[in-house]
């Protein structure tokens, strides 16, 4: 085929008005000229982190609008925003593994275009960092507070499967996937130039491990250790075996 052809298809793009609705000619215009890439996953890896920077900037977006809903206690459209979220969230863990797909040579031909990049300055990811507070914030205050709960009452005593429950796990889910996507990013940055290597900051990456050791909703984490420890002076913590 003639690779000309198609290169010649994309740029020519923006004349419809799917075209204009979705500005495609500026956005193919983000990528690296065909004619410019210093090989032939340059164009992947760079798509594959705009777009994790897309999704993200949809989940801050969404979680946004889900701390507007909290705030006035619409349950069920919080939980749909948050269905939104954790989708979105999905997604960009499958982006990474495209990744996958380039050798540890093709990146370091890569690297040498990236300066001192570091995902750490990601602006999706560090928006992110942020709204964990704010978020639990609005939670304790709109459905805990205002019904004189605690997530003892929420989690054991009072359990019923309220909107307080169902908000607090989906609000857990939330940091699992975040969780999961540090774990899935650290794996491609072992993959992709070794574990004892330095950053192009000049630090060893394994300092990127710190981060997946903090809890962001320690509280709804706490309320389970606490919660099994109070059960197992109950029944036992050593329970006999089944044999």
């Amino acid at each position: 085929m003639d690779r000309q052809q198609f290169y010649e298809i994309l740029q020519q793009s923006g004349v419809s008005d799917y075209e204009r609705y979705l500005d495609t000619h500026d956005l193919f215009a983000c990528q690296t000229d065909f004619t410019k890439l210093c090989n032939q996953d340059e164009l992947q890896f760079q798509i594959v982190h705009q777009v994790e920077e897309l999704l993200m900037k949809l989940v801050v977006y969404s979680i946004l609008d889900i701390d507007e809903c909290m705030q006035k206690n619409q349950t069920n459209q919080v939980i749909t925003l948050f269905k939104r979220v954790h989708m979105g969230q999905k997604i960009i863990l499958q982006t990474l593994d495209l990744l996958g797909t380039m050798s540890p040579k093709e990146y370091q031909e890569i690297r040498k275009k990236l300066g001192n990049g570091s995902g750490r300055n990601s602006p999706g990811f560090k928006a992110i960092l942020r709204l964990f507070g704010p978020l639990w914030e609005t939670y304790q205050t709109h459905y805990l507070k205002k019904n004189n709960l605690t997530l003892e009452q929420v989690y054991d005593t009072e359990f019923n499967h309220t909107e307080a429950y169902v908000v607090a796990e989906a609000l857990l889910e939330f940091e699992i996937l975040f969780q999961r996507f540090l774990s899935q990013h650290m794996q491609v940055v072992n993959r992709s130039i070794g574990s004892d290597a330095k950053s192009l900051k000049g630090n060893d990456i394994t300092n990127l491990t710190s981060r997946m050791a903090t809890r962001l909703f320690p509280e709804l984490w706490k309320i389970r250790s606490d919660m099994t420890d109070r059960w197992g002076k109950e029944f036992g913590f050593v329970r006999d075996s089944l044999a």
